[in-house]
């Protein structure tokens, strides 16, 4: 299985180079995301999992997600995912602090919904902030973008479009 990079932008200095497993587009925002071969697509409607597991799928994601004005909870989620990563202690604080005023505090345009609970944990968490303060928060966004959002990207018109345009044949050059 192959497919090309290829960045649709006027702006040559932007194209990645060549690459065996993926496309690049750029949206109407100005923002590059994956495009999936169609077998990654295909993979998409058999589980939010596989969306999640796939560079491509979670840029797709983020797409629909935009255009329902719920992209925070994919930007919340991976900005614990990089949390995670990170060891050095002053960076996680720093880290910490920022995922907090982005996406939790109450003053966020930003804000993600949590339960009352949760905001509880992270509360006690923040005096002793690591790697994984927002863990309990991250789950329930994951859970809320899996059974909420994600049966309506698959069943969307974007997710449909998208399918159709990968069983296309590619343009000749």
């Amino acid at each position: 299985m192959r497919c090309r990079r290829v960045m649709i932008s006027s702006r040559s200095e932007n194209t990645p180079a060549s690459c065996p497993c993926c496309i690049w587009m750029l949206r109407p925002q100005n923002v590059m995301i994956l495009k999936p071969t169609l077998e990654d697509a295909r993979s998409w409607s058999m589980s939010f999992e596989k969306v999640m597991k796939s560079a491509a799928g979670r840029g797709c994601f983020r797409q629909f997600l935009r255009t329902e004005f719920s992209e925070e909870n994919m930007m919340f989620w991976l900005a614990c995912e990089e949390l995670k990563k990170e060891t050095n202690k002053t960076v996680v604080e720093e880290k910490v602090r920022q995922i907090y005023e982005d996406f939790i505090s109450i003053l966020s345009p930003k804000e993600v919904s949590l339960d009352s609970r949760v905001r509880e944990v992270i509360n006690r968490n923040m005096l002793e902030p690591t790697s994984h303060t927002f863990d309990d928060a991250q789950q329930q966004i994951y859970t809320l973008m899996q059974r909420d959002s994600y049966p309506r990207f698959i069943n969307s018109t974007a997710y449909t479009d998208l399918m159709k345009s990968l069983e296309e044949p590619p343009p000749e050059p």
